[in-house]
């Protein structure tokens, strides 16, 4: 099988195909033919070894948390999955390979009405932007400003805080303000001036902060917050235990609520937006893309 690899913390010129033994599944795991793997922001932060603190990586290391495909070969105890079954979710491994390895209480069915390429672009967004909303306990009637609205966990948050009946105040580049608007939210640029734009739109300040750029925005969002930690999420920011911000990392993952997101997509009741697709053998051009910011979507690697 190929694999993308990195031995050292470092820029994206780190990662490089390699040639590796197929994995073996253990009990109640899978191995997977992977058609299609997700590119998400927290990837190149760990790849530059700037998460260190939250997301220990041992090296060398393959990136990737999600991915779409099908099944090959099931572990012991595994009778949900048979070798055909084409699936999407978590892997165990790495995602960005040709085969992966993924515990069988991680995957979700894929509807066959879904791509590949937006099955592999669900698993992260979907149940990152979910859990975060839990997590903030938005209501009905509040009004919630979500950094890095236009990538693809908040794009899916947009969506989802607004199908719960909250108000967003989406941060993203110009270029992205009527892709925010078509979602349902408000949209703001970043940088300077963000307090004062956002209190125009909110004068009495926001309920609830979530945080999907980590580009140094929790100050102006504890601001926001009337000088209160409360309520506010980050799932980028390494400086959030520093500002006593709660960061949500892995974990609470689950299946079932993954593949009622999947059918949502696959009927449009969710949009799932990919910005590019690579080939695995260029993770590092994907990588440069997504740590330059600014994307709308997800970026996606095909094997």
């Amino acid at each position: 099988m190929e694999a993308i690899v990195y031995e050292e913390f470092g820029g994206p010129g780190v990662l490089h195909l390699e040639r590796l033994d197929p994995p073996r599944p253990g009990p109640g795991q899978v191995r997977v033919a992977v058609r299609a793997a997700g590119v998400n922001p927290l990837d190149h932060k760990i790849r530059n070894g700037w998460m260190e603190g939250v997301f220990p990586t041992p090296l060398p290391a393959t990136p990737g948390a999600e991915f779409a495909g099908v099944v090959l070969e099931a572990g012991e105890g595994v009778t949900e999955f048979a070798p055909g079954d084409e699936v999407l979710g978590w892997s165990a491994t790495g995602s960005y390979a040709t085969e992966a390895l993924a515990e069988a209480a991680s995957l979700a069915r894929k509807p066959a009405g879904l791509s590949w390429e937006e099955a592999a672009a669900l698993p992260v967004a979907t149940d990152t932007a979910s859990r975060v909303l839990d997590e903030l306990a938005l209501a009905e009637g509040e009004t919630l400003l979500l950094h890095g609205a236009g990538g693809g966990v908040g794009s899916v948050a947009v969506q989802l805080a607004v199908a719960r009946g909250a108000t967003v105040i989406g941060t993203a580049s110009p270029a992205n303000h009527d892709y925010l608007r078509v979602l349902g939210a408000i949209p703001v640029a970043y940088g300077d001036g963000l307090v004062e734009r956002v209190r125009e739109l909110a004068p009495e300040g926001v309920d609830a902060v979530f945080d999907a750029s980590g580009r140094g925005a929790l100050p102006a969002s504890i601001d926001l917050r009337g000088g209160t930690t409360d309520r506010i999420v980050t799932i980028a920011d390494g400086d959030a235990a520093e500002l006593g911000v709660a960061f949500l990392s892995g974990g609470g993952r689950s299946a079932d609520r993954l593949g009622a997101n999947a059918r949502l997509a696959e009927t449009g009741e969710l949009r799932v937006e990919i910005a590019q697709v690579f080939p695995l053998a260029d993770a590092a051009s994907a990588h440069a893309l997504s740590e330059g910011g600014h994307v709308r979507g997800k970026l996606v690697l095909l094997p």
